[in-house]
Order: C-alpha cells, then structure tokens, then sequence
C-alpha cells in the first residue's frame, strides 16, 4: 500500500481532448460544440448543470489534475468480500475553477480515470479577493470573506491572509488551493482530518457557500430593478 501513495502523488498527464470526435448528449453540450456557448462562466450563470465531461475539457483546456488519495476499499456480499480500489483527485485550472471528484475500480488506473472525470463534472468557480483587514491591496489573492464547510465530522473554515503569507494549510487542502489560484489563505480544520475526502469535500463547500452567496445577491439585485 504505501507505492499506492507514492505513486498517487504525481500530477498525471491530460490527454488532449478531440473536439470533432465528440457526440454531444446533453443540450449544453450541443449549445458548446456550436461555439453558442464559448465560457464556462456562462453556464454557471443560467444556473445549468455540467453532465458531460467534454463540456469542461472544451471550455477549460489548461485544467490540471493532481491525485490526492488512493485507498483499498472493500464491501461484502453473499459469496466473498469485494475489493476495489479508491481513488481522490483534485482539478483546477489556478485561474478560479476547482472540482474534486472520486471514483473506484478494481484497477488502480480505472480508479483515476473514473476520479477525474467525477472531479470535472463538480468543477465550479472560486470567488477570489482580498477580504483580510491587514490588507488593502484590492487584488485577487485571497478570499473576500471567511468560508466554512462541513462533510461527515470534518469541519474546514478558510479566513482570507495578508498578500504575500501564502496558503497555510494541511497538504490536500493547500494543493486544492492552489489548483484553484487562491495564493493567501489561513484555514482551520477538525474532525477526523485523516479522512482525505471527507476535508478536501468540506473544504469544497465552503469555497462553494461564497459562490453561492454570489449568486443570491445577484438575483436579488436584478429584482429590485
């Protein structure tokens, strides 16, 4: 097990994406191969749900993946105990979009394969500012506001640095961090931290509580109009 985790450090290599060998199913799909859509952006903002993973491939071509976690997991059934393996992987392009997916298998390989496209289909958009008191620079480096999530008993709170600190946090929630081009941050966890998943999925919810927030207050500002 311990190769597992060796090996599951490295950042795997993306393999280019063919836009001309892709049959859309989905009518946002469709909306992307016509070039109707032309920004991921876009489709965050009518409120559309990401099925298809060419969708993201095609509009965010400079993601990056980085495999956080491989684990042996078993289940059992009436005959004998199953055995797969499970993979957790983190994408970002460092320019404000994250996901984080999982995914399983019997082989290692499939497991990573399943995981990344899990985490391309949850990938979502990073509000980024500068929301620390100690800071007045008004660029994009930090936060604009504390952020906190919860899953399971993990609970993540992020409050936005000064410029210049850098990302002080444990090993997977620094590397999704910076994957999503946040370069300031303190954050905080407890819970049981050692379930990789489980403080990498809290720490996505409290990315998304802003993006969230975001978004209420646009709507709400469009009907006051």
């Amino acid at each position: 097990m311990p190769g597992f985790f060796r090996r599951g450090e490295r950042r795997e290599e993306r393999v280019p994406f063919n836009a001309e060998a892709w049959e859309p199913k989905t009518s946002v799909g469709k909306r992307v191969k016509l070039h109707e859509v032309t920004s991921i952006e876009q489709i965050f903002h009518e409120g559309k749900r990401i099925e298809e993973v060419e969708i993201v491939e095609a509009l965010l071509p400079e993601l990056k993946n980085e495999v956080i976690e491989i684990i042996s997991v078993q289940r059992m059934t009436k005959n004998n105990r199953k055995q797969k393996y499970r993979a957790t992987v983190i994408v970002g392009d460092g320019k404000g979009h994250v996901g984080v997916g999982a995914g399983k298998d019997v082989e290692v390989k499939a497991a990573i394969d399943s995981a990344i496209k899990n985490a391309k289909i949850n990938i979502m958009p990073i509000i980024l500012g500068c929301g620390s008191w100690q800071c007045t620079c008004g660029t994009q480096h930090s936060l604009p506001l504390m952020a906190r999530g919860k899953c399971g008993s993990v609970e993540v709170i992020l409050k936005p640095a000064p410029r210049g600190l850098g990302v002080v946090a444990s090993e997977p929630v620094k590397k999704m961090l910076e994957l999503a081009g946040v370069k300031d941050l303190w954050s905080f966890s407890r819970g049981r931290t050692r379930a990789k998943y489980n403080v990498l999925m809290a720490t996505y919810r409290a990315l998304m509580s802003i993006a969230s927030m975001k978004n209420t207050m646009e709507i709400s500002a469009m009907s006051k109009q």
